[in-house]
């Protein structure tokens, strides 16, 4: 049975320090690490988005949404911000354009290659030329 606390006439749930340590005992919540552990969270999370919570659930439910934002924002995304040939070769794949296109934005297919096989880094007219052509801040190119 639920601890209840009488607040102005009202009824009100309070947490329970021993049913919250039987939730974590039973779900084991820890770093999420691969896919299959945070779908497994995904799962609990799903289980207890749809049904009205004890403040004990309540409490677990927010846990697992903190860690599984944070493998999220760690797997998935795409490159390391600091690194502008990453960020490249990323939003060139995921637009579809090709490096013919970047000849035509940077000038010659030399420099092209040249970039994109990390011999010569983007400078900053470059980057500019970039984020107008791909439609994203031009400070993605840059170091």
């Amino acid at each position: 049975m639920q601890n209840m606390i009488r607040i102005a006439g009202k009824m009100t749930l309070t947490f329970n320090p021993d049913k919250y340590k039987d939730l974590l005992t039973a779900y084991l919540p820890k770093l999420i690490k691969t896919e299959a552990e945070n779908e497994q969270a995904l799962g609990i999370v799903e289980d207890l988005m749809h049904r009205e919570r004890t403040p004990e659930e309540d409490e677990l439910y927010q846990l697992l949404i903190t860690l599984i934002e944070k493998f999220e924002q760690e797997y998935y995304q795409p490159i390391q911000q600091n690194n502008p040939l990453s960020m490249l070769l990323f939003i060139l794949e995921e637009s579809e354009r090709s490096r013919d296109d970047l000849v035509s934005v940077l000038g010659t297919e030399d420099l092209v290659n040249n970039i994109l096989n990390g011999q010569e880094k983007i400078n900053t007219e470059q980057a500019r030329r970039l984020g107008e052509f791909f439609h994203v801040e031009s400070s993605l190119f840059i170091e």
